[in-house]
């Protein structure tokens, strides 16, 4: 359908783009911006004087829950909720059942996306067989089947040989590995952050070390392997720093921060409420301030929802008994925008930090608004608010912002040129 979009302030983080423009939008992609083509006849014409066009949101951490999981997701519900939240590309975890460690996985994770056709998906493969850190998975044949990326999550490889193995395997063939660095013996049993607060909460703590133990190790053998690697849901200033520390040398990394890190520290635990509870836990005010400033300065180059649905019971036992996780892909874009409220980055750059950037470091096709690009974008209007949970596409309440009223309101998501959502 050719689809003229008037009037927006047209924001491209990757061209340095910020102008009031028009767009032009035909076959699923953008033809023009600025003057129409000759001859084009718009089918559909979106008044956007006050709203900015932007390249549609690019999450690299959304559970889908599907397989396995209905009960907590759907790839329907939760690709819906994260094209409400500004979405049109996001990248699911192996967190499946069966585990995404097949071709045939990948396959059927795919075909539900595009059934539902609410957002482009990119699986994520395991990088062991059944996340086990033993053997390591089809590699190649996940690629073939559209895998973009591959990780074990926070099941960590207990044998640093087998890991060694693995990604020079994988920087064979060019793979990039996704690492969410956590030793597994020093955050074995812990439930909170390792300090002040879980002490006197009288919960196990997770220390800062269980993080960059991990980090330090995973970052010498990615010097060692040549492997391209992406470190996922950092937690802390130190960390962030070890990141900084390994780009000026030169290694092929990135990272990304789940976004409630950057609005949250650990005394968001002090009545207990499970719906804090989060794996790598919530940190203190010095670790969200370091994280903050590796945001700003690039060091970290994307912010990702790291969105995980639970079904009600998940979250009604006594806090340690409960199922670690946010439901918050739908709110990625309200909750980023309280970081422009807060003066803590400017527009562009958040924008940045939520398309180009997570692209680049997947080397997703999105993020870009350009001529000849998928016409994937995002309008949204800055000086409206969106209340939290008013209205709610994701099977997963589990949301500590419900009710929250939160700058910045999406107002179309579009994907090839087509409206996935209209707020």
């Amino acid at each position: 359908m050719r689809t003229a979009i008037l009037g927006a302030r047209v924001i491209d983080p990757s061209s340095g783009l910020d102008r009031v423009a028009d767009l032009y939008l035909d076959g699923g992609k953008i033809v023009a911006i600025g003057q129409a083509p000759a001859g084009f006849v718009a089918e559909k014409t979106l008044a956007a004087q006050g709203l900015v066009a932007a390249p549609g949101l690019v999450d690299l951490n959304v559970a889908l829950r599907e397989p396995g999981y209905s009960r907590k997701g759907s790839i329907a519900s939760e690709t819906l909720a994260a094209a409400a939240g500004g979405v049109t590309s996001l990248c699911c975890p192996p967190f499946t059942k069966p585990v995404l460690d097949t071709p045939a996985v990948a396959e059927l994770i795919l075909d539900r996306a595009r059934e539902a056709g609410h957002a482009k998906v990119f699986p994520i493969g395991a990088l062991s067989k059944g996340l086990e850190g033993e053997q390591l998975a089809e590699l190649v044949a996940l690629r073939d089947a559209g895998c973009v990326a591959f990780g074990n999550g926070l099941e960590s490889f207990r044998n640093n040989r087998t890991l060694r193995r693995a990604l020079e395997y994988a920087a064979t063939f060019d793979l990039t590995v996704i690492f969410h660095s956590q030793d597994h013996d020093l955050a074995e049993g812990g439930l909170a952050h390792e300090g002040a607060t879980a002490s006197f909460l009288g919960l196990p703590g997770i220390p800062e070390t269980a993080e960059t133990v991990a980090l330090a190790r995973d970052l010498l053998l990615v010097e060692q392997s040549g492997v391209r690697a992406h470190f996922s849901q950092l937690t802390s200033a130190r960390g962030a720093q070890l990141i900084a520390e390994a780009q000026a040398r030169g290694l092929p990394v990135t990272a990304d921060v789940a976004l409630y890190q950057l609005i949250l520290t650990d005394e968001a635990l002090s009545d207990f409420s499970s719906l804090y509870h989060v794996q790598p836990p919530l940190r203190t005010r010095a670790d969200r301030d370091g994280l903050r400033a590796a945001v700003q300065n690039g060091v970290i180059s994307a912010i990702s929802s790291h969105h995980q649905p639970h079904e009600r019971d998940a979250k009604l036992a006594p806090f340690g008994a409960t199922e670690p996780g946010i439901s918050s892909v739908q709110l990625l874009l309200p909750l980023a925008m309280s970081l422009v409220q807060d003066g803590l980055l400017d527009l562009p750059t958040l924008l940045a930090r939520l398309s180009s950037g997570p692209a680049d470091a997947l080397r997703l096709p999105a993020g870009r608004l350009a001529v000849g690009a998928p016409a994937d974008l995002l309008l949204f209007d800055p000086q409206a608010s969106t209340l939290a949970g008013e209205s709610w596409h994701s099977k997963g309440a589990n949301c500590p912002f419900i009710g929250h009223c939160l700058p910045g309101a999406v107002r179309y998501t579009l994907v090839d040129g087509h409206i996935s959502y209209q707020g």
